[in-house]
């Protein structure tokens, strides 16, 4: 009953749409209208409001960790590590708004602090050297995930390594249209109107 319960728990407190909500407390309207269509940090920065796009990363990254470290105490790592990985499903695809959720970037992210917080840390430098040098948010997400499960290897081993490496694959997988635009070099930089991540 503890995997269960594990992922029962962490899919609920991951599917809590923060940019969705905080947007509407706003007056700002429905996220889903704007910009990408997206639910996440980077697409309430289109809104112009800095500080709800910080909120939403805040909170989109918390409730990851939080639910890997609710599990995590209250029965085992293991119970964290599916807890974690239940709660960006949750994000991804909230029961609440049809399955139609966001990319699991900031709260893929907050699980990995949790449960493995050097690897957690390297991912999110590696996010901000890639954000701050190339501009475009979603090069950075892919590129923090796809050496994630190479600091977790390295730094703390196999099961973190796993989550790591399905993290990625959620993360990779959910920016599909992103990787299309980069290869078009068509991907709008951070700040921009258009589409990204």
């Amino acid at each position: 009953m503890i995997p269960i319960l594990a992922a029962l728990g962490g899919y609920l407190l991951g599917s809590i749409p923060f940019g969705l909500v905080l947007t509407k407390m706003a007056g700002l309207g429905d996220i889903r209208q704007i910009g990408s269509g997206n639910i996440g940090a980077t697409n309430v920065l289109r809104t112009g409001n800095k500080g709800l796009a910080a909120a939403t990363l805040i909170l989109d990254a918390a409730k990851g960790g939080i639910a890997a470290l609710i599990a995590q105490a209250l029965a085992d790592p293991t119970a964290g590590l599916i807890a974690g990985l239940a709660a960006v499903l949750g994000h991804n695809f909230p029961v609440w708004l049809r399955f139609k959720g966001g990319k699991g970037v900031a709260t893929s992210l907050g699980v990995l602090v949790a449960v493995a917080w050097p690897v957690g840390l390297a991912a999110i430098a590696t996010w901000l050297a890639t954000a701050a040098l190339f501009r475009i948010s979603s090069l950075a997400a892919l590129l923090a995930f796809a050496l994630a499960p190479i600091y977790a290897f390295f730094l703390v081993g196999r099961d973190p390594a796993i989550l790591a490496l399905l993290l990625a694959a959620i993360v990779i997988t959910r920016h599909h249209a992103n990787i299309r635009r980069l290869l078009a070099g068509q991907e709008p930089r951070i700040g921009g109107k258009k589409k990204d991540a």
